[in-house]
């Protein structure tokens, strides 16, 4: 089985455009299995890669660079019967009341009335963590603005997507483990709510850095500065060879 991660964009709020949505898409034999967040940039770079929208979502925080695209993704699903209430998004549960807040609860979402915004998804709360399509993957809190706002996604034994955050050495050293590849929010300067490149070099040791992968940058200039210093930086649409996951827990270890 042969698993991968597509970044879709990797760049932060203002640097979006040139650089795409922070967001990416976990690949089973190249073919899209679990979309991470949505940008309004995002979302177009899946319909270019993948010629569709997207059939399961997990959401790390409600960021407008990260569910932006919620909303085109929501007219496009409820309008089409097929469709419409199976397209899986995957919430955990400290992000929910924001989500409901930012997008849900605007008022007469269309036009004729006689409809809810969750109306065209189907909403899975998760706290620890949930299964998809016969897998199983790891949620734990990271250190963006408020605690318990923004979340991380593990696939054990193959991936940690950390989302927004500042260092977290303590969770990674629960959750990466396995010799996970750490898809890690870093620009070439941190701030309150990002991690900087000088904030991983001080708080992680080389051997977790060894596996981190850079996104969620300002500019170009910012990713080759990084780069230059020795560490690995992501590009939209670069495709990241995974190892195979871990047996999911409860699931026998096939071949």
């Amino acid at each position: 089985m042969s698993w991968s991660l597509r970044f879709l964009g990797v760049g932060n709020s203002q640097s979006a455009v040139t650089l795409g949505s922070s967001s990416a898409v976990l690949e089973r034999e190249s073919r899209p299995v679990l979309m991470i967040d949505c940008g309004q940039e995002a979302l177009t770079a899946h319909e270019a890669t993948y010629g569709a929208l997207p059939d399961a979502l997990f959401i790390t925080h409600v960021h407008m660079d990260h569910v932006a695209g919620l909303e085109r993704l929501f007219f496009a699903t409820y309008f089409d019967p097929a469709r419409r209430g199976k397209v899986r998004l995957y919430v955990p549960v400290g992000v929910l009341p924001h989500l409901q807040a930012r997008l849900a609860d605007y008022p007469g979402v269309v036009a004729e009335g006689d409809a809810n915004w969750w109306d065209a998804f189907q909403l899975v709360p998760v706290s620890r963590g949930f299964w998809h399509a016969g897998q199983w993957y790891d949620v734990f809190p990271v250190r963006h603005h408020l605690p318990d706002t923004a979340f991380a996604l593990r696939l054990p034994g193959s991936l940690v997507w950390t989302g927004d955050t500042r260092p977290i050495p303590e969770m990674l050293a629960k959750f990466a483990g396995a010799g996970e590849i750490v898809a890690h929010d870093c620009a070439l300067q941190g701030n309150p709510s990002h991690s900087g490149l000088d904030d991983l070099e001080r708080e992680y040791p080389a051997g977790l850095l060894s596996r981190c992968v850079l996104y969620h940058y300002a500019s170009p200039a910012d990713g080759a500065a990084m780069r230059e210093r020795g560490h690995r930086v992501a590009k939209a649409g670069d495709v990241l060879a995974l190892a195979d996951p871990l047996p999911s827990p409860g699931l026998p270890d096939t071949p």
